[in-house]
């Protein structure tokens, strides 16, 4: 079995079983009272349950381990000992980051408590080796600039805070993330594909494949929501696959490809912590500034209306990021061969 016939595996498997298991995730959350109750910032009408994140995590989780047992089944020997520590250690990191998200989605956690949570997960992941240890500018040639350890550590630790917080935050809309993290998805994977990186195509087809999985079930009017079981635990893969990707140059995707690709809930995030210092407020602070409340609620789109929009919107970016990664040049390399 070729890689990319694993990752088609990966992708299929993870579709599936998210599709298959969100409606008994939605019947234990409704079971259980886990909702999220319409009011305030919240575009909702009716009460809705949350812990979407499960069948997301699942359908990512059971398809990288099925995959794993193929690949160890028919003999194929296409990772190495680095690859097989970077799986696990993602999958640990993961199955943390959604715990706490979990526990937040039925206890409602202080902003204070999860911002130490997601800093814990993060130092946990550091210790597997998830470290930015420089970046290839793009268009740079094969530049590549070094970090020491004092810039690396303390830089890895904002990316993965910014980024699982940016997902948190850009979740308030019927399937806004889960559509952005497809997409967003999929452009990664095929930067990755043609960089050759086989271990971030691969996450990336499993994170794919759970989250279209999820989204019939999310879209508006949805039936369930992510929570922050799947905010974070989609922000903490992303954050991670970027720093997998940055780890050697020769396939290096470039911490600034991912920031493309993830623009719209990295420069939503940003914009709102700026706005709350500028008021004084804390920056986990809610609010109905974010973009996609400021098209709902503001400028009368509907919640369909503005998904959309803002799918195209991240498709635009995700094809900005193809092109500078060198996607076509690679493209046309591999039809010439």
């Amino acid at each position: 079995m070729s890689p990319f016939a694993l990752e088609v595996t990966t992708f299929v498997v993870a579709l599936v079983t998210a599709l298959f298991s969100t409606p008994l995730v939605r019947r234990i959350a409704l079971s259980l009272e886990i909702m999220a109750k319409p009011g305030g910032r919240n575009a909702h009408t009716v009460p809705t349950p949350r812990w979407g994140g499960v069948a997301v995590f699942l359908g990512f989780t059971f398809a990288l381990f099925v995959v794993m047992g193929l690949a160890l089944s028919t003999g194929i020997k296409i990772w190495d000992r680095v690859v097989i520590r970077d799986l696990v250690g993602l999958l640990f990191g993961g199955m943390l980051i959604f715990l706490i998200g979990v526990w937040d989605d039925a206890m409602d956690l202080a902003a204070k408590k999860k911002l130490i949570g997601q800093s814990a997960v993060a130092i946990v992941s550091m210790l597997y080796g998830f470290v930015i240890p420089g970046f290839s500018p793009p268009f740079s040639h094969g530049l590549w600039v070094q970090f020491p350890t004092w810039v690396g550590v303390p830089l890895t630790l904002f990316w993965y805070l910014g980024m699982m917080n940016a997902m948190n935050f850009i979740d308030g809309l019927d399937g806004l993330l889960a559509g952005i993290t497809a997409i967003a998805g999929i452009c990664l994977f095929g930067i990755a594909l043609i960089k050759g990186h086989a271990l971030v195509a691969l996450l990336m087809a499993a994170l794919v494949g759970g989250s279209l999985g999820f989204l019939p079930y999310n879209f508006n009017p949805a039936k369930i929501f992510l929570g922050d079981s799947g905010s974070l635990f989609i922000g903490y893969v992303f954050a991670t696959v970027s720093i997998i990707g940055v780890s050697k140059l020769a396939i290096s995707i470039s911490l600034i490809v991912p920031l493309i690709v993830l623009g719209l809930p990295v420069l939503d995030t940003a914009a709102a912590i700026f706005r709350r210092w500028r008021r004084g407020q804390h920056p986990f602070t809610a609010d109905r500034d974010h973009v996609h409340h400021v098209l709902v609620f503001q400028y009368g789109m509907g919640v369909r209306q503005a998904v959309i929009l803002l799918y195209a919107v991240c498709f635009v970016l995700g094809l900005t990021a193809f092109l500078i990664s060198g996607g076509p040049q690679a493209l046309a390399h591999h039809v010439r061969l």
